[in-house]
């Protein structure tokens, strides 16, 4: 199994069907060939075809989604791109550091690599759904790359880790959708015991989010936190004691 067929590229509300072509374009360059798109812009078009030149199989190809999270849903392994730093966006790679991390686990995993609008890039919530973040360094004059170049720079550092991959057994790592519904029963009982600020949740939540990324729970180990969520909200009811069966 080659390391193409494992991994998929992701664009968030792409706005120009230009670039689009052009990531087309670079992908195949590169030898990866799953495009998704979410809510993209009308991507079938003169402009797409223009620059996507020899890749337009894999325009006519792509797949779209309504969310992130859906785009995410068979890619355990998933890296958000982005050009900021900040207080919610930390411990980011470079390229060559997270293909390094990619790579050992496409043996039993899906990977994904996500890019963000061309304005705007990816907000906070949607870098949160993701296991890694990473950004090109570039110069402090103008730090901006166009999406198709970056995308490119991530596809030839892909091209360079690659070759054969084959499938190990080793735990399996839990699929976002699972994960996100854990995530989502922790903010509640949190919320619910007073642990958290109700006017701004997310920002433990956040650090929550981190911490679960870099344990890369298996499906047992995040039914585990759902339950101990269950137990919580039960022990905070009106009863006390614990749940019996």
């Amino acid at each position: 199994m080659k390391y193409r067929d494992r991994i998929a590229i992701i664009l968030v509300e792409p706005q120009n069907p230009g670039n689009i072509g052009m990531v087309c374009r670079a992908m195949k360059n590169m030898g990866l060939a799953e495009l998704r798109l979410v809510n993209p812009c009308q991507y079938i078009h003169p402009e797409s075809h223009k620059f996507a030149v020899s890749a337009r199989e894999l325009l006519h190809n792509a797949k779209v989604f309504p969310s992130l999270l859906a785009a995410l849903a068979d890619s355990p392994l998933s890296v958000a791109t982005t050009r900021r730093h900040g207080k919610y966006r930390q411990e980011i790679y470079t390229p060559v550091e997270v293909v390094g991390k990619v790579f050992p686990g496409l043996g039993s995993h899906r990977a994904a690599f996500v890019f963000g609008r061309e304005d705007s890039g990816l907000t906070t919530d949607e870098l949160s759904l993701c296991r890694w973040h990473a950004t090109i360094p570039s110069s402090d004059e103008y730090g901006s790359l166009n999406l198709a170049q970056a995308v490119l720079i991530f596809c030839y550092e892909i091209f360079k880790a690659g070759g054969e991959v084959h499938p190990v057994r080793e735990r399996q790592i839990a699929g976002v959708t699972e994960t996100e519904e854990m995530l989502e029963h922790m903010e509640q009982s949190l919320l619910r015991i007073g642990f958290l600020n109700p006017q701004n949740p997310a920002h433990i939540m956040r650090t929550f989010r981190r911490l679960i990324a870099r344990a890369e729970p298996d499906s047992r180990e995040v039914a585990m936190l759902q339950g101990m969520m269950s137990q919580i909200d039960w022990a905070t009811g009106d009863f006390s004691g614990r749940k019996t069966p």
